[in-house]
């Protein structure tokens, strides 16, 4: 059987192997999405990103009806969305959060999370290989 799986990126990750290579590195979204691919290549994988809150929202709602499976780099919205925290609450499927870096290095505001509590497992400042360790434990499961 064909796992669904939903990967979602919140905002400027559309920016990523430009914005601030020092703290993100140099491999894009879509590296990464290609990666992922190859390392399940059997898998269906649903890849988004948006810089729109109600967007990253909606896309939650539908990765519980249609995926087994959500990985969710929320970005900045980690840190500032209940409405997200309330939509991942609601979520039927397995949830991963993926961060670039480690948030709790970095400065104090990004130490409120409103994805963690909502999550299977947090990996976080493993750069773009996050992705593949989310999807690796996820496809162990």
């Amino acid at each position: 059987m064909t796992q669904q799986l939903y990967v979602l990126n919140g905002p400027n990750l559309n920016l990523l192997g430009t914005r601030e290579p020092e703290i993100y590195g140099s491999t894009t979204l879509d590296d990464i999405h290609q990666q992922m691919k190859t390392a399940a290549p059997t898998a269906e994988i649903t890849f988004r990103q948006t810089n729109s809150e109600g967007e990253l929202v909606d896309w939650v709602q539908d990765a519980s009806k249609a995926a087994e499976i959500l990985i969710i780099n929320a970005g900045a919205y980690t840190h500032t969305s209940i409405a997200l925290h309330d939509a991942l609450r609601a979520c039927d499927a397995r949830i991963y959060e993926v961060h670039l870096s480690n948030p709790a290095a970095r400065e104090e505001f990004r130490t409120t999370n409103y994805v963690a509590p909502c999550a299977t497992a947090c990996i976080a400042g493993f750069g773009a290989r996050g992705y593949l360790m989310a999807l690796d434990a996820a496809l162990q499961e």
